[in-house]
């Protein structure tokens, strides 16, 4: 099978993950709480069972980045995280208890933890320019799955009869329906997936063409050079580096000569005292790297835009019940609504992408996000006029904030790739969906806990996005700076 078409069954396949991933959550999120309540359980075990599928998902996640970054496949790693979903649900399914519900929710949250190392693949095998594009590609499923995740339940609620010894009705049905998709997608990895040549060793491959030595990875010549691309192109890498890479990049040709007074400059360039902080880079464990100015700024800015769309999402339905007296069906209908403007925004973002840079989407999403927060500061906490106004106070409030979550989603993580080592991808992104992880534990008990104190949560949330947009303001030029691994892999087929 040539090159491209098992690029494209692969990217397909990583869509099918995401996609399920966003099912599962629509699914299983709207008849939890009563499935509990037929257990028996007390109210804190909804916000303990949610928090456990977050939670596994965070400690499990740079794990599995770090597992992909030593091997460098993501093929076996998602095909065992996948076990701990098809476990986890049929844990779920069987539901003797409510502490078997915790703990299928604990284990299935083990498999979302395979994600970092599929953003990892991701960073590694598409090009600088392009990955922004891709990002918001794999978000756009996930977000498709939350969309007709609902109505998925239209049928599974009609479910009453027996299989062997367990019940399947309304309450079990999202598990079974979850188990079989997930050993769908099992089937799927298996004969779709291919562990892709990443971005530095097709320039391996180019630079062993460029010497006369044979190809020794398996992908036709022509397909492989097709798919070759400088990893930072921009005026500001060459603006940073001039100094550095003139002499070389001048010349016409490259032979082995140039390409080793290429190494042996950036060698020498390492090596001096300033610039002490690149070389740490060349150790994945390194935690340096964390604590670059950019990087701290980009796992803010992960961590604060989930925590206020949880914050959202918990007080969301309160608000409804109290001011409109809406019901499953209008809730339904508004988060139905709510996942079309996520949509349209990833792909509006997916466009925009390709003609500004990550930073302008980001500080784009950002003053969207503060407008936002703003308006529902000033209007929701206490609603003004009277029914009609209220809900136009609501729409706006509500919409502002999903239009600029994927402004902030999709550059944050594209500008991440591209600021964090290219040969620990797996493990950053792990790091970056940790911190995600914890806002999303602590977005809903903060809100849960100030459902009546509407002032004091809105407040925190416009306060932590004021932080961000003054952080982003001093960071901004430096969002784009390439690590040392960037620059090396940049040059090697130039």
């Amino acid at each position: 099978m040539d090159y491209q078409r098992k690029k494209k069954l692969t990217y397909f396949t990583i869509g099918l993950i995401f996609l399920f991933s966003g099912v599962e959550y629509a699914v299983i999120l709207p008849t939890i709480w009563r499935y509990l309540q037929t257990l028996e359980a007390d109210p804190y075990f909804l916000g303990l069972a949610l928090s456990a599928f977050s939670l596994s998902g965070l400690l499990s996640g740079p794990l599995f980045g770090y597992w992909s970054d030593r091997t460098r496949t993501t093929k076996k790693i998602i095909l065992f995280s996948n076990l701990f979903e098809i476990i986890g649900n049929f844990m779920y399914f069987m539901g003797y208890s409510k502490w078997l519900l915790l703990s299928s929710r604990l284990v299935a949250g083990i498999g979302t933890g395979a994600g970092s190392s599929i953003f990892g693949f991701l960073s590694r095998s598409t090009a600088s320019e392009d990955r922004a594009t891709v990002f918001a590609a794999v978000m756009v499923c996930r977000q498709a799955g939350l969309l007709i995740g609902p109505a998925f339940n239209i049928f599974l609620r009609l479910c009453d009869f027996h299989l062997g010894p367990f019940v399947v009705n309304k309450y079990t049905a999202p598990g079974l329906f979850m188990f079989l998709l997930w050993i769908l997608l099992q089937l799927a990895v298996v004969f779709m997936y291919w562990d892709l040549p990443p971005m530095e060793r097709r320039m391996t491959y180019c630079s062993s063409k460029n010497n006369g030595e044979e190809n020794v990875h398996g992908f036709d010549e022509d397909e492989v050079e097709e798919e070759v691309r400088p990893l930072i192109t921009s005026q500001e890498f060459v603006a940073s580096y001039s100094s550095v890479m003139t002499s070389s990049l001048s010349k016409s040709a490259v032979s082995n000569n140039s390409l080793n007074h290429i190494h042996s400059s950036l060698e020498s360039h390492v090596a001096t005292p300033s610039h002490e902080l690149h070389r740490s880079f060349r150790n994945s464990s390194s935690c340096q790297e964390f604590l670059r100015e950019n990087v701290v700024v980009l796992l803010v800015a992960q961590f604060i835009t989930l925590f206020n769309q949880t914050v959202l999402e918990t007080m969301v339905t309160p608000l409804t019940q109290k001011y409109f007296n809406f019901k499953e069906l209008e809730n339904s209908v508004m988060y139905c609504l709510g996942g079309v403007v996520v949509i349209a925004g990833f792909l509006f973002v997916r466009w925009l992408s390709q003609h500004v840079a990550e930073r302008v989407v980001l500080a784009i999403g950002l003053t969207i996000c503060n407008i936002s927060c703003i308006w529902c500061l000033i209007f929701l906490a206490n609603p003004l006029g009277g029914f009609s106004w209220q809900l136009t106070e609501f729409i706006i409030g509500v919409f502002l904030q999903v239009l600029g979550l994927p402004f902030v989603a999709v550059a944050q993580v594209s500008l991440f790739s591209k600021v964090t080592s290219e040969r620990s991808q797996g493990f950053s992104q792990g790091v970056r969906r940790s911190v995600g992880g914890l806002a999303t534990i602590l977005g809903p008990l903060w809100a849960g806990g100030l459902t009546e104190h509407m002032y004091v949560m809105m407040g925190a949330m416009v306060t932590l996005l004021v932080m961000l947009t003054i952080m982003l303001a001093f960071s901004y030029k430096r969002l784009v700076e390439p690590t040392v691994e960037h620059m090396e892999s940049s040059h090697i087929c130039t």
